[in-house]
């Protein structure tokens, strides 16, 4: 007798609900990502929801995720929000293009578009679709492929995200900023943006995704990103994540480079009940560089996932990860790092360290560094740290006089501080800053030279 896989019902429940889901498309079933969807439905049934007994979640259950059935989203839901009550979600003090989701469908009276340079576009995935379907179609689905249940979904029930196109010679000056207000005071929501950045040749593109909470019932925001950086551009991508602590977060993101690209991108995660991120990149052509950075931080029984897989598929490249972690209260923190080098990628320099703090005695982190070597003339490290703030430093502090809890705060922000600098946008550097101490709890420490 067959054992019948985990969590069927609930697959079963998305399978049967997509009828009903497909009858109100309208316009939408009669463009090409409905083909999509009717393919991923194909996969999605195929496929079950991944389990502790799979290496790639071996750390990560998400049975809390799948005891819920979450409801799709097809049109804007009737929530009612400001523009002034967007500015408590956004990074301020610095001119940027503004592109605002509403449980993952785009909200053009919240979002602030106007003065792009020519050929530029920033747009609705759901509008482009319909109204230019040939400017997305090409890339679309071109750089992902279904990993598990969880991208079939999106596939399924996406009907929008953020597309972001920069022409070949085009510099935007301005960083393009992504708010997704994702929850309701309704039903627990599905919120499946599909976001697809493309930076044609010698371009470059700043863009800040920004995930945000809102209302008190569970929702469940599951992501994919697709990312083309083209000859010669630069592309830095920073993911904010500060979502509810009851909420659920899963995204995918695939980057696909070619010669003499940089991707930089930056992660930083503060909120959510489960959450996963996969980032991954094929360095595709020589002379490529790929940064990683991340920051998570988690209290409570928060349960924070980062899987990165960087792919060196050609020579002489270059990749740079370092992720730190700060885990208090009954907090679980997840780093799983893998670095290939493929048998033709000679001349790669690759470099990966993951660090991670633990303020309790409860926290709890798996760290796991991976590298797989097939070329012979390489330059590859990888290494982990886990441990608690220092004594030694912690009371020299202390001798000056300054009490435990700054003391710690002190330290806290010394170990985060390398991550922190990386961020190119001043603004935002300090914002973070204040999102840290704000998570934990805890005495905030002011830059000295900012608060003169």
């Amino acid at each position: 007798m067959n054992k019948i896989p985990e969590f069927e019902s609930t697959k079963e429940w998305y399978i049967s609900n997509f009828k009903s889901f497909e009858e109100q498309l309208n316009g939408q079933s009669k463009t090409f990502l409905h083909d999509i969807r009717r393919d991923a439905l194909v996969k999605f049934a195929e496929l079950n929801f991944p389990t502790l007994r799979e290496e790639e979640w071996k750390y990560t259950s998400v049975s809390p995720i799948l005891k819920n059935n979450f409801h799709p989203v097809i049109d804007l839901a009737q929530i009612t929000f400001s523009k002034e009550d967007l500015k408590k979600f956004l990074f301020p003090g610095f001119d940027f293009y503004l592109m605002t989701f509403v449980n993952g469908i785009f909200n053009s009276e919240l979002s602030d578009i106007s003065g792009l340079p020519n050929n530029v576009v920033l747009g609705s995935l759901k509008e482009l679709s319909k109204s230019n379907p040939g400017l997305i179609k090409e890339h679309l689905n071109a750089y992902t492929k279904i990993d598990n249940s969880f991208n079939a979904l999106n596939f399924i029930y996406s009907t929008d995200g953020a597309v972001v196109i920069i022409p070949d010679k085009v510099v935007l000056e301005k960083p393009v900023q992504i708010i997704y207000i994702n929850g309701t005071d309704g039903s627990n929501i599905l919120s499946t943006p599909h976001n697809l950045i493309i930076a044609g040749k010698n371009s470059q593109v700043s863009v800040i995704n920004n995930y945000s909470g809102l209302g008190e019932n569970l929702y469940f925001t599951n992501a994919i990103t697709e990312i083309h950086t083209d000859e010669n551009s630069i592309v830095d991508y920073y993911k904010v994540q500060n979502e509810n602590d009851n909420s659920y977060h899963i995204e995918k993101l695939q980057a696909h480079q070619k010669k003499n690209s940089i991707f930089n991108h930056y992660n930083f995660n503060f909120g959510g009940g489960i959450v996963r991120n996969d980032i991954n990149s094929i360095l595709d052509d020589e002379n490529i560089e790929t940064h990683y950075y991340g920051l998570y931080l988690a209290k409570g029984k928060q349960h924070i996932d980062n899987h990165t897989f960087v792919d060196h598929a050609k020579p002489n490249c270059v990749s740079n990860e370092i992720y730190k972690g700060i885990l208090d209260d009954d907090s679980r923190g997840v780093f799983n790092g893998k670095i290939i080098v493929r048998k033709d990628a000679q001349k790669t320099n690759a470099y990966q360290q993951n660090k991670t703090i633990l303020l309790s005695k409860s926290a709890r982190i798996d760290t796991k560094p991976q590298l797989e070597i097939f070329a012979d003339d390489v330059r590859c490290t990888h290494g982990a740290t886990v441990g608690h703030l220092d004594d030694t430093a912690n009371f020299y502090i202390r001798t000056r006089g300054i009490p435990d809890e700054l003391a710690k705060s002190i330290l806290i922000r010394a170990f985060a501080n390398d991550i922190v600098e990386t961020v190119k946008i001043e603004q935002m550097r300090e914002q973070l800053n204040h999102m840290i101490f704000e998570h934990l709890q805890r005495v905030e420490i002011i830059d000295s030279e900012k608060s003169r």
